[in-house]
């Protein structure tokens, strides 16, 4: 396979892949171009290499930013924005993570506080029921938060070695 095919069907497998991890399809096509350029790029290169309108590149580039996975750079003599993304991907997966940890779960578990605490005689079999369950669901989205964290906080050699411990 040529090098252009591969980075061709990589940018469009990578730009299917990001709609499970949280973001527009758009989004992540950015995201697996800046990743395979050696080179920072231009707002408007990446408009050309992917065919895309300026205000959704623009759009997408300032998600990205917030997302934490590329940054702006500014290139000495140069007066165009130039944009560059992590290349270490257990920086990049850590990333993703705190940004869906920050924007699903922990809203998740805020809700769960809120609907715990239903009025009503606690002995009834409805609220019982009601009760338990969502203290059942916030707890096990209490244990996914703390595993995360420590994921987050972890190197990647002493995470990946005690995952595989753990799966063997």
């Amino acid at each position: 396979m040529k090098l252009t095919e591969a980075k061709q069907q990589f940018i469009s497998s990578w730009g299917a892949f990001g709609t499970h991890w949280g973001i527009n399809r758009t989004m992540a096509q950015i995201h697996a171009l800046l990743l395979v350029s050696p080179e920072p790029m231009t707002q408007d290169d990446i408009m050309e290499e992917l065919n895309i309108s300026r205000g959704n590149t623009n759009m997408n580039i300032r998600e990205l930013i917030n997302w934490g996975l590329v940054e702006r750079v500014l290139l000495s003599g140069e007066r165009k924005e130039y944009f560059l993304a992590e290349k270490d991907m257990w920086k990049v997966m850590k990333q993703i993570v705190k940004e869906r940890k920050k924007r699903e779960l922990e809203p998740m578990l805020q809700l769960l506080d809120k609907l715990a605490d239903v009025e009503g005689d606690k002995r009834d079999k409805q609220i019982r029921t009601f009760v338990d369950t969502i203290s059942s669901i916030k707890k096990l989205g209490l244990q996914a938060d703390k595993t995360l964290d420590i994921m987050i906080k972890a190197d990647e050699h002493w995470f990946l070695g005690t995952m595989m411990k753990f799966l063997k």
